[in-house]
């Protein structure tokens, strides 16, 4: 079977490769509304404009195949992928991604413990971090839910100017949560 792609049999290429838009002969239409830079605008039969675009040594592509007749632009299409991909990529790196990090508390944490895990919390907020605080309850310490939640209310108290809280303390099984999101003043991204 020689150097067939096990994954993919038509090759090594993956959707992302395969054009999106009808290219030169892919195109079916008749009669075809061509723009571009270096060529009179109108309505020509798909033959004329294949010449043209052969002449200008571009592609003739298929920008949008709803319209009537087709819209079709003359341009050097593997430099339209690059531009096409080079923009899809800076517009991902754009978006902001949300990490939620997570401080435990047992319902008799002491102070010491209390204060190296506020420090904590205060630096994932000015990261511009989420942070979901919660008190795991274990076997019969479930009695204790009223100094869980003074607990996360205190924390609360503290990270006021590091965060707003976004869910006050809810029971969820043996677990009572909180979340806090970073002010916007207060985060200094990296």
């Amino acid at each position: 079977m020689g150097n067939i792609n096990r994954r993919n049999p038509r090759g090594p290429y993956n959707k992302a490769d395969e054009p999106q838009e009808k290219i030169n002969e892919q195109i079916r239409a008749r009669e075809v509304r061509l723009v571009g830079d270096n060529v009179e605008q109108g309505i020509y039969s798909i033959q004329e404009a294949r010449r043209i675009a052969d002449e200008q040594e571009l592609d003739l592509v298929e920008i949008s195949p709803n319209a009537e007749p087709p819209v079709c632009k003359i341009l050097d299409y593997q430099k339209y992928l690059y531009q096409k991909r080079k923009k899809a990529k800076e517009q991902k790196a754009k978006q902001t991604k949300i990490v939620v990090k997570e401080v435990r508390f047992g319902p008799q944490t002491d102070d010491h413990d209390y204060e190296f895990k506020l420090r904590h919390a205060k630096g994932f907020l000015e990261e511009g971090n989420k942070v979901k605080a919660y008190v795991f309850f274990r076997g019969r310490s479930i009695v204790f839910k009223d100094q869980g939640e003074l607990l996360l209310l205190r924390f609360a108290q503290d990270l006021e100017e590091y965060g707003k809280v976004d869910q006050m303390p809810t029971l969820e099984g043996k677990r009572m949560i909180m979340m806090f999101s970073p002010l916007k003043g207060a985060s200094k991204k990296k």
